[in-house]
């Protein structure tokens, strides 16, 4: 379902004399439907780079992206829409939504962009905020206004809206309290139960352990990151 071949990528600081960093060097793994796979490595080895050239946020300078049957590397920006709203979700660190947009409408949007019902995705949202500890009498407000704990939760209640085939998750158990976390995890192991692919970073290493089935080092691709 995802599948990197030969990945490599560089930045250039104009601002340097143009000097040009290589930041990913030849990363080639797939992750198969049912599989979590964790991106690892020291600090500075890249793997939250990797995970934004995988979303298609970064320009990959080499090599095959693929999600599903489209290369991300070579997708026009209307494929690369079209995949986000259908294939690949992500679920980052931080919440990004249009201010004064409740918190209801944020979690139940990517249910409307695929086409569901009012009904029907506002009826997943509720589910999902109930599930995540949000108080209902926060739903009708927006998430800009909640806590960074809360905002967090309304984050991943947005990821796991609509049934991805394929996910990002990055960090997504960070500062959560023991109830909440057990809840995410429950949520990443019923993805994994109906098929999706999902690619993670976890400083967590019981969760980690719970729900990912094999790891990827990034240091082994980083140059002058020692493994």
């Amino acid at each position: 379902m995802i599948d990197l071949r030969n990945v490599s990528k560089t930045f250039t600081l104009h601002n340097q004399g143009s000097a040009v960093i290589e930041v990913i060097n030849d990363v080639s793994f797939a992750v198969a439907p049912g599989e979590c796979v964790s991106l690892t490595g020291a600090s500075g080895a890249g793997k939250s780079t990797l995970m934004r050239m995988i979303y298609g946020n970064y320009l990959t300078q080499a090599g095959e992206i693929r999600i599903g049957d489209v290369d991300l590397v070579q997708a026009a920006p209307r494929e690369v829409i079209a995949l986000r709203r259908e294939v690949l979700g992500y679920v980052s660190q931080f919440l990004r939504v249009v201010p004064r947009v409740p918190t209801l409408d944020v979690v139940a949007e990517p249910l409307r962009a695929v086409g569901g019902t009012e009904q029907d995705a506002q009826a997943r949202a509720k589910v999902l905020l109930t599930q995540l500890n949000i108080p209902q009498r926060l739903w009708s407000l927006s998430p800009t206004t909640f806590s960074g704990g809360e905002q967090q939760r309304v984050n991943i209640a947005r990821g796991f809206a609509h049934p991805y085939p394929a996910m990002l998750l990055d960090e997504p158990t960070a500062s959560l309290d023991a109830a909440n976390r057990e809840v995410v995890l429950s949520l990443i192991e019923d993805a994994k139960a109906r098929g999706a692919a999902i690619i993670g970073i976890f400083h967590d290493e019981a969760a980690r352990a719970r729900v990912c089935d094999s790891e990827i080092d990034v240091s082994r691709f980083t140059p002058g990151v020692a493994a």
